[in-house]
C-alpha cells in the first residue's frame, strides 16, 4: 500500500510519538486486512531505527510480530466467515459465483507460495492472510508459510530503510518500494491471466479447424 490516504508527515508524527506500537499495529492492521500503509510505516520504523530514535531490533520484532498476528486474525475471519462475505461483494461488482470458485481454486493450487511471497506484493499482503481462510488452507501450513515469509519481509523492509536511509530520502525510497509492489502485482496478474487466455485462444482455433 501507498501512504496515499494517510500522508507520510502523519505516519512519521504518530510513529515519534508512540514508536513501536506504530510498527505493531500499523503492520497488524493492514495484514489483517484494513487497507493500511502498512509497508509505509515499516520503512518509517526502519529509518527512525536508522537515526538512532529507535532501536533496530525491536524495529524488526514489532514488524514480524505485528505481520504474523495479523495474517492469522486475516486467516481465521476469512476460514469463519469469508466466503458468505466474498459472494455478497462479488454480486455488488458483478463477479458470479463461478468466477469466484475458480479464484478460489486458483488461490489453492498456489497458496503455500501466495502466502509465503504476498508480502512483497501490492494488495496481496492485505488479502492472501483472508484468502488463505477462504481457501481452506491448512492451518500449521499457513502459520509456516506466513511466519517465514513475515521473517523475510520485515528483515528486508527494515534493514534496506535503516541502511539505505541515510544516503536517499525516505520519500524517494517508499517511492521505488511501492513500484516494486506494483510491478510484481502486474506480473502476478500477467500470470494468471496471460495462460488461460492463451488457451482459450487455442481452442477457440482448434474449433474453427
Amino acid at each position: 500500500m501507498s501512504s496515499e490516504l494517510i500522508s507520510l508527515e502523519t505516519i512519521q508524527e504518530i510513529a515519534h510519538q508512540y514508536g513501536y506500537w506504530t510498527v505493531f499495529l500499523g503492520i497488524m492492521l493492514e495484514n489483517a486486512g484494513i487497507p493500511l500503509p502498512g509497508e509505509t510505516i515499516t520503512l518509517v520504523g526502519g529509518f527512525l531505527a536508522g537515526s538512532g530514535e529507535l532501536n533496530y531490533w525491536f524495529v524488526l520484532g514489532c514488524a514480524i510480530a505485528g505481520a504474523v498476528l495479523g495474517d492469522n486474525v486475516g486467516y481465521w475471519i476469512g476460514k469463519k466467515g469469508g466466503w458468505p462475505l466474498l459472494i455478497v461483494l462479488g454480486r455488488v461488482f458483478r463477479i458470479t459465483e463461478a468466477q469466484l470458485l475458480e479464484v478460489k481454486d486458483q488461490f489453492s493450487q498456489n497458496a503455500a507460495r501466495a502466502v509465503f511471497l504476498g508480502r512483497f506484493i501490492a494488495l496481496l499482503r492485505i488479502f492472501a492472510g483472508p484468502m488463505a481462510g477462504i481457501a481452506q488452507m491448512p492451518y500449521p501450513q499457513f502459520l509456516l508459510c506466513n511466519t517465514a515469509g513475515a521473517t523475510i519481509w520485515a528483515s528486508v523492509m527494515v534493514s534496506l530503510s535503516f541502511f539505505v536511509g541515510e544516503l536517499i530520502s525516505l520519500e524517494q525510497l517508499i517511492s521505488w518500494v511501492s513500484k516494486f509492489a506494483l510491478v510484481a502485482l502486474l506480473l502476478v496478474i500477467a500470470w494468471l491471466v496471460v495462460p488461460p487466455w492463451l488457451e482459450a485462444r487455442k481452442t477457440a482455433k482448434n474449433l474453427e479447424h
